[in-house]
């Protein structure tokens, strides 16, 4: 898969906690980041096809029962 930059501006602070993090997990602050992003877009995808499968499935469904009642019916008056 081909690759391009990506130039994002954080706070000094969230930079430098960035790198010890980074350092930490034995990897670099463009890895982190890149692997960051990729899960959150891949979750993303996943919930979306989700919600539309689930969308599907109950718009299949239709009325469960077939019987329609009516306000009499449903209230003792």
């Amino acid at each position: 898969m081909a690759k391009a930059n990506l130039t994002i501006q954080l706070e000094v602070e969230t930079i430098a906690r960035a790198r010890v993090l980074a350092a930490r997990r034995g990897t670099s602050v463009s890895a982190l980041v890149a692997r960051t992003l990729a899960a959150m877009v891949d979750d993303d995808e996943r919930y979306e096809a989700a919600r539309r499968r689930a969308s599907e499935l109950m718009g299949a469904a239709g009325l469960l029962g077939e019987r329609a009642w009516t306000r009499d019916e449903l209230y003792d008056r």
